[in-house]
């Protein structure tokens, strides 16, 4: 077995193939740009090598920094992880060239596979039933314009060497297929160095379903059953899990099967992944092959038992598989859930700084997870478990330079409905401060009746929130457990000062039992009786629910049970009350005595300014290009200009008819959040 391995990558991956690589009893190196030296994955390596500046095209792609970085630290073997250079021929032929070994797959399956235009004809040689679209290369906006109108809108626009949903566009007329081409050329380039373009048939009404290999270099091969990976936004996966609850024993085999044929076909040894659209009637049609690690691995280790990262790791050491096909088994039920530092509530835009607090929760190894070695921390086990793959740490800063997940929150329970409420609970307890990120529209999603019948398909996100995420409206039942709760908590914070003051003491103020409680545009009207072990809140109409809690004044997450039933919330204060965040909503909740509730009634409302008139930017990012001029006037939906954040080009449009009369950015300045880019008559 190999002494020293070397991670080509960065981030959550890097962390996850260090535990890994340790459990094995063996040495890691990390390599790191100038924006990641104190990144944890450094901190956790037994060696580091610095490779460069931050973007990625100097630094983590560039083949020979990273092969200086293996002779100087004698690593006998190289993990690539996942995007980079993961799926690069290239790098693989110079790690033979070196005599260092590739966990990975033989650089010519990745030649064969790796490449979207050549994997799909070889599937369709092989027979395997494929998308219509246009293999070829696509020179310019125009060709790919007919080659649209001759498969027949909507089409998708991929960068061949894509992945992650760079370079990736969904055109439904001849000017999305304009600009959608250019888009993906250009992301294509900067971020995978290969800016070619491929056109196919986008079929709507599909489901992402992904089947998990792994092969040795002795011929066998064996799958490790499906993910499904249908709620996607911009074509990046964002709720993963495994198994699917749309496949029958049938349709899984016989894809499973064929995947298996798929890779043998190319002499794959390693990991891998064969992607498939599914059809409603589950008919499957080959997407494409990811010669590498997914993302989404940890939920296929959570009901299989198996940790893919050694599996690579002893296939890469010249072994043989131990397991059959008859020994892979399917265990409960996973979902994972990815945490990226996008601001929900602004359409999902990137989003940079410092991460002020983060507090994942504890996690907990349960089933498979404990009992067949797949667990690599020292948690409890319990009837649920929760895994949290990350690569960040709270006072560290994401970077604009690279993708923007934070985390992988996974969760596993012996059915699907035991994992969705053991991710709710994670969710609720999962803080982070200090960036916009997509936590309270992962909660949602948790919560959202298509996702909880398993009815869901890549457009779920487009149909459910066509107008973007802007928060949830908690059912009434939840609101008053909310309620309840934050009265018991206003009350102890009450009691806790006027003992502070001394005045409670002296018999000079008491506090009162009536309160008034307003949330989500509601009022409750409640009246608390305490004892030493909680409060019982009674409302207006008589229903009382019981509170218990150890929270103090100050935590930032309360952990309660009301009635019996658990509720973990995230407590920021506010003026007169707390700022709670709860199952994807995002409240202000004020509790006042009944004086004060009359008093607030008459106040007026405090209106926000008017932005109508500009065009804000709406993240961290670069000026790409201005579409327009002073003076001109605009059509709604027209693209005004293009702003690049974390490698991804955003065009932003005009929401209404309007004329130009101011513009104050141009292309190469770099923006803030909210900066005015320009305004209008």
């Amino acid at each position: 077995m190999f002494d020293k391995i070397l991670i080509a990558n960065r981030g959550e991956i890097a962390c996850r193939v260090i535990k890994t690589a340790r459990k094995m009893g063996i040495k890691t190196v990390a390599i790191y740009s100038d924006a990641d030296k104190q990144a944890l994955h450094v901190a956790m390596a037994d060696e580091a090598v610095h490779i460069g500046p931050p973007p990625a095209n100097q630094s983590y792609i560039v083949i020979d920094k990273v092969m200086d970085a293996i002779r100087q630290t004698g690593a006998q073997a190289v993990h690539p992880g996942y995007g980079f250079l993961s799926e690069n021929s290239k790098f693989a032929e110079a790690l033979e060239a070196e005599g260092v070994a590739f966990v990975g797959p033989p650089k010519g399956a990745i030649e064969a596979m790796g490449d979207k235009i050549t994997s799909k004809k070889i599937a369709q040689e092989a027979g395997v039933s494929t998308v219509p679209g246009y293999m070829g290369l696509i020179e310019d906006a125009d060709e790919a314009v007919k080659i649209s109108n001759e498969i027949g809108y909507p089409v998708m626009i991929k960068a061949s060497a894509g992945g992650g949903g760079k370079g990736m566009r969904i055109a439904w007329n001849d000017e999305e297929a304009r600009e959608g081409f250019q888009s993906s050329k250009n992301e294509a380039a900067n971020s995978f160095g290969d800016d070619r373009i491929f056109i196919e048939k986008f079929v709507t009404q599909p489901r992402h379903i992904e089947i998990q290999v792994l092969c040795d270099a002795h011929g066998n091969g064996i799958y490790l059953n499906e993910r499904e990976c249908s709620i996607q936004r911009r074509n990046q996966k964002v709720v993963e899990e495994a198994p699917s609850p749309f496949l029958d024993e049938a349709t899984r085999k016989a894809m499973g099967e064929q995947s298996v044929a798929l890779a043998k076909a190319v002499g794959y040894a390693s990991a891998g992944t064969v992607e498939f659209i599914v059809d409603g009637d589950k008919n499957f049609y080959f997407l494409e092959m990811n010669t590498r690690l997914q993302v989404e691995h940890p939920v296929t280790e959570l009901i299989t038992g198996v940790d893919l990262v050694e599996q690579m790791i002893r296939v890469a050491n010249g072994e043989e598989l131990t397991i059959k096909q008859e020994d892979v088994q399917i265990n409960g039920w996973a979902i994972e859930n990815r945490l990226y530092a996008e601001d929900p509530y602004r359409n999902f835009l990137p989003s940079i700084g410092r991460l002020t607090r983060y507090r994942p929760p504890a996690e907990v190894a349960a089933g498979l997870m404990a009992e067949n070695g797949t667990w690599h921390g020292d948690a409890p086990t319990g009837e649920t478990g929760v895994r949290n793959d990350t690569g960040v740490y709270e006072g560290g800063e994401i970077s604009m330079y690279y993708d923007p997940m934070i985390a992988k929150l996974c969760t596993w329970g012996q059915t699907r409905d035991e994992a969705i409420e053991a991710m709710r609970v994670a969710l609720d307890s999962f803080e982070v401060e200090g960036i916009g990120h997509n936590l309270p529209f992962v909660a949602a999603v948790m919560d959202h009746p298509k996702f909880i019948s398993g009815d869901m398909t890549t457009a779920f996100i487009a149909e459910e929130y066509p107008d973007g995420f802007e928060g949830v409206e908690l059912p009434e039942a939840t609101l008053r457990r909310i309620a309840a709760s934050t009265a018991a908590m206003h009350r102890v914070a009450e009691i806790r000062r006027t003992r502070v003051s001394g005045r409670l003491d002296n018999h000079e103020r008491k506090v009162g039992s009536d309160w008034v409680v307003t949330l989500q545009g509601q009022r409750f009207d409640v009246s608390i009786d305490a004892d030493r072990d909680g409060s019982s809140v009674t409302f207006a109409d008589g229903e009382t629910l019981r509170v218990t809690s150890d929270w103090t004044p100050g935590d930032q997450l309360a952990t309660l049970s009301v009635n019996d039933s658990p509720l973990v919330l995230k407590v920021g204060k506010i003026s007169g009350g707390f700022r709670i965040r709860n199952r994807g909503a995002d409240l202000k909740v004020h509790v006042r005595t009944p004086r004060q509730a009359e008093l607030a009634d008459l106040m007026p409302e405090k209106l926000p300014p008017d932005t109508s008139k500009m065009l804000l930017c709406p993240m961290p990012g670069l000026i790409v290009k201005v579409d327009v001029e002073v003076g001109d006037e605009v059509q709604e939906g027209q693209a005004l200009c293009t702003v690049e954040a974390m490698k991804m080009e955003n065009i932003l449009r005009a929401e209404k008819k309007g004329v130009v009369s101011k513009i104050n950015a141009a292309a190469g300045d770099s923006l803030a959040v909210d900066d005015v880019i320009m305004e209008f008559e």
